[in-house]
Parts: structure tokens; sequence; C-alpha cells
């Protein structure tokens, strides 16, 4: 039986799956860097490499990590090296918001809506959509997109996996690219202003400044994965000759249904609130000493805005789909965004 000559896509698409697959875990990855970084400054130091400041154009020679002045420096600032990394703060407060949001089961709610209303001819771009905007919450997408793909593509006749590879295209190429802003937008804002206060100490980047670039790619790699699902997963897959029976893919009950109509009265409530504060060039979110928006409390508060507005809608959601009973379970919901 002659084996059948793989193509280009197909020997490369295999080779990125070993190295992925061989690759160690994250957590241990970052410590490997971090080991790497000591080395090296033992290195940079043993050569007496130096660089010029370019804001102050002062003179910085390495720090030997590997000497006991570094090493004791290292366990000096272990604790305020984590306290103060600049994205912590914010993440924690959007992820807040996030988690209630997740918990009360609106996220996941409105994802299988937007699914399973898709038409037929848009479905693979409209799962591939939906992974990309599930990254608003923590691992929603991985949880109910990637198998409500699989029984979606095999009610359709076609190959399960295909849906999943999708639905999983989405959600983890899709990263960070979406229409809402959530918890990485804030992370990025934090890096990028530590990196530019190198230069300007008195820097500040907002959480939004990237949401031009992330808006216009949610549509460009929804594209993408679409095509690449259906022009060389969908084909490399073949025909799906499997036994397995498609299973009925549940509708909204009446509480899930009672539950969004509550969450978008409270995000419509949100959004009035926010109009009416910006709109104006009197408005009490803008500047009150120039009515500017760009350095308003509006933008400098837009993480604050990401966990009121999150928090809002997913409890409205609780209470009207009886998914919370209590402020116990808002609670929970906060304290679980926090385990991930």
């Amino acid at each position: 039986m002659t084996t059948a000559k793989k193509s280009f896509i197909d020997r490369f698409l295999s080779t990125v799956e070993r190295v992925g697959n061989a690759l160690p875990h994250p957590a241990t990855l970052f410590f490997l860097f971090a080991m790497g970084v000591i080395v090296l400054s033992g290195i940079a130091s043993l050569f007496d490499l130096e660089v010029i400041h370019p804001g102050t154009k002062e003179v910085i020679r390495p720090v030997n990590l590997m000497s006991v002045h570094g090493m004791n420096m290292i366990l000096e600032h272990m604790v305020v090296n984590f306290t103060g990394f600049a994205p912590l703060g914010t993440v924690l407060v959007a992820m807040l918001g996030i988690g209630i949001a997740e918990s009360s089961g609106l996220i996941g709610t409105a994802l299988r809506l937007l699914v399973i209303s898709a038409p037929k001819r848009l479905l693979t771009f409209v799962i591939v959509l939906s992974g990309i905007i599930s990254n608003t919450a923590s691992e929603v997408g991985y949880v109910l997109l990637v198998p409500l793909g699989a029984i979606i593509f095999l009610a359709l006749g076609r190959h399960p996996i295909a849906g999943m590879a999708a639905a999983f295209a989405g959600v983890s190429g899709g990263y960070s690219a979406n229409l809402l802003l959530g918890t990485i937008d804030p992370l990025l804002a934090g890096l990028s202003e530590e990196a530019a206060r190198i230069i300007d100490p008195g820097y500040m980047v907002n959480a939004a400044a990237n949401y031009y670039f992330m808006a216009a790619s949610t549509f460009i790699i929804a594209i993408a994965g679409t095509w690449v699902t259906e022009k060389i997963v969908v084909p490399r897959l073949g025909e799906y000759k499997g036994d397995e029976k498609p299973e009925e893919i549940r509708k909204l009950t009446r509480d899930e249904k009672r539950g969004l109509i509550y969450a978008a009265i409270a995000s419509l409530a949100f959004v009035v609130y926010l109009l009416w504060g910006t709109i104006p060039e009197t408005g009490y979110l803008r500047d009150p000493e120039t009515g500017s928006i760009l350095h308003s409390p509006f933008m400098k508060g837009i993480v604050a805005f990401i966990f009121i507005s999150a928090a809002l809608a997913g409890i409205a959601y609780g209470i009207g789909a009886k998914t919370y009973k209590s402020d116990n379970d808002v609670m929970n919901g906060m304290g679980k965004a926090m385990e991930t």
C-alpha cells in the first residue's frame, strides 16, 4: 500500500505540531528565561559592557546577578518587583468584573446564542469570530466553544474535528484581538507604559490605546481562520466516516433569554451614563479644565469602566437567569477569577 506524498503545508504543519508539543510549560519557560538573564548579566559584566540612556544620557552598566551582591539584590527586590509590576493592579481589577460576567453564565450564553443563530454559510466564520471574542473572559472559549464547534459541524454532516479546529483557531490564534476591551488590554498598556518610561518617566499609556488595531484585527483574523479551515483543514481531514451520532444542540432556555434581556438593559443604561458624561463639552467625564476627552477621567478610568460594565451586565444576567441567588454567588465569581 503506497502512502500519498504529503504536501509542503502538511509537512510544515506537522513540524509545527511536533515543536509545539515539545515546548515545556509556560511557567517553566519563564523560569528558564529568568535563569538566562542571570547568566547574561554575568557575561555582560565580565566584558564591561555599557550603554547610554537615551533620555538622560547616563552611562548604564550591567549588574552581575551571579555575584553575591546580585543574589542579595534578587532576594531583597523579589516582592517589590512583583507588587510594583505596572499591569498587575489594572489586570486584577478588570478580571474581577469579567469574573462576575463569566461565572453568571452571561459570556457563555451570549457566545452560544451567536453560534447557534448563525446561517450555515457563515457558520465557520462565526465560530472563529466567537472564539476571538471569547478571550474577553478566561477559559470559556476552550470549555464551551471548542466542543460546541464539533457538535455543530457534526450535526451538519461535516467533520467534527474541523469545527473544533475552527473554534480553537479563534480562541488561541485570535488572542488579544477583540471588539471589546478585556483583561489583556490593561496588561499590554502597562507593559508599553513601563517601556516608554525608560525615555519619558511621566508617559502614560491608556488601556484603549490599541483598540483600533485590535478591532480591525478581529475581522482579519476571523476571515483568515475561516479560509484556513475551509481550504486547508477540511481537505486535510477528508470526509468524516465515523459513526458518532450528532448531539442535540441545546437552545436557550427561558431563564437564559430573560437573563440576556436584563443584561442588555443594564448595559444600555451604563452606555447612556458614559455618553452623558462624554458627549457634552461640559460632561462630567471630560477633563474639568480643558474639556478634553484624551486626558479625561473617562480615559484614565477605562479599566474601572471595564470592571463596572462587566459586573453590572453579569449581575443583571445572574438575576434574570437565576444563576445568582445571593451576593455570595457574586463574590464567588470574583474569587474564581483570581484563580486563573
